[in-house]
């Protein structure tokens, strides 16, 4: 199979408003870049407006669109392995569907990635226009929490936009769990990686489709994806607990013994109070361990598609395609040439 020079991944959820636009940008930054030598991939992540429809207007008119519609919402990071797993560039383009990141960047990146010789290149965002200060302080500290806290070093301030080699996502697609944290993975894997640093800008329609309870979980598979740390803050407060407990139980002693007893209830439901919570919170953390454990022992394919528009060239390695009894393979092609649902 020969493969495009370019892939351009798309993940969306409830981008109807945004896809007209989308398409126009990208198609005309990726035709600057590498000519008419390219190919889309948009991913419909179980969207609840009129994306789907619109995806498939739009793969009808364009032969370098390709629109994947999962069987349901599998949520952002999942939808963007579907798109990477599928696409078939030599080099490969992740933006997110809200243009806050804009494609007209694709070639600086790409002179970058020549000039330092990169396999990955990942941008850095110097400004976050359009965002609340809640939303920016939040993500500042998580970056810098996640820094601490995680056995792999993962740069600061950056998303999954980014320019990626042929090899580099090979190494990507050949880890296979489900509680995914790709921008993580990807400094995972290693090979050269060098910063692209740029402003971002206001969505461009819609909605974040990150409110608090998405960015608290992304966080909690962010942290125990990549570090065992809060294990070890578990166990080690643990042990300082466990000091103090003896350093309590000799003055128990030494208070029984000069017959100064202790007077009240307050104290002694203060250390219950404390002792209460710190188990809870070792327990939740071992929890939240045990069960992505739980998950991966499943071995489930990572995402399920239900329709496709346009010409797949890519070979799927960790999903699956409702209605067949194997993966895609090579030569998967439009919409009209498949079975029915």
């Amino acid at each position: 199979m020969q493969r495009p020079r370019l892939s351009v991944v798309v993940p969306c959820y409830n981008e109807e408003r945004c896809l007209d636009t989308l398409h126009a940008r990208v198609s005309a930054a990726a035709r600057d870049a590498v000519g008419e030598d390219y190919e889309i991939v948009f991913i419909n992540d179980g969207s609840r407006d009129g994306s789907w429809p619109v995806m498939q207007r739009l793969a009808a008119a364009d032969p370098h669109l390709v629109a994947i519609n999962l069987s349901r919402n599998h949520g952002h990071q999942l939808a963007l392995t579907a798109g990477l797993d599928l696409c078939a560039g030599e080099e490969i383009l992740i933006i997110d569907a809200d243009l806050q990141d804009p494609p007209e960047l694709l070639t600086d990146m790409r002179r970058t990635m020549r000039e330092q010789e990169a396999d990955v290149v990942y941008a850095v965002r110097r400004k976050r226009a359009g965002e609340t200060i809640f939303k920016k302080l939040t993500a500042a500290l998580f970056y810098r929490v996640l820094d601490r806290v995680t056995d792999t070093p993962i740069p600061l301030d950056t998303g999954d936009f980014r320019l990626m080699s042929r090899r580099s996502l090979d190494a990507l697609l050949s880890l296979p769990e489900q509680a995914r944290f790709i921008r993580g993975m990807v400094a995972w894997i290693g090979f050269r990686q060098v910063p692209f640093a740029y402003d971002r800008a206001e969505r461009h329609a819609g909605e974040t489709k990150y409110p608090l309870a998405k960015m608290i979980r992304f966080a909690l598979d962010a942290v125990t994806g990549f570090s065992t740390a809060p294990l070890r803050f578990a166990s080690h407060f643990g042990l300082v607990l466990t000091g103090l407990s003896l350093l309590l139980v000799l003055y128990i002693a030494f208070a029984w013994v000069t017959g100064s007893t202790v007077q009240g209830w307050t104290s002694t439901m203060l250390v219950v109070v404390v002792l209460g919570a710190v188990q809870m919170f070792v327990l939740g953390m071992i929890g939240e361990y045990l069960g992505r454990l739980y998950v991966e022992s499943k071995r489930r394919p990572l995402y399920l598609v239900q329709d496709v528009a346009g010409p797949v060239k890519g070979q799927s390695t960790l999903g699956y395609r409702a209605g067949q009894s194997h993966a895609f393979a090579p030569g998967d092609v439009d919409q009209e040439d498949l079975p029915a649902n």
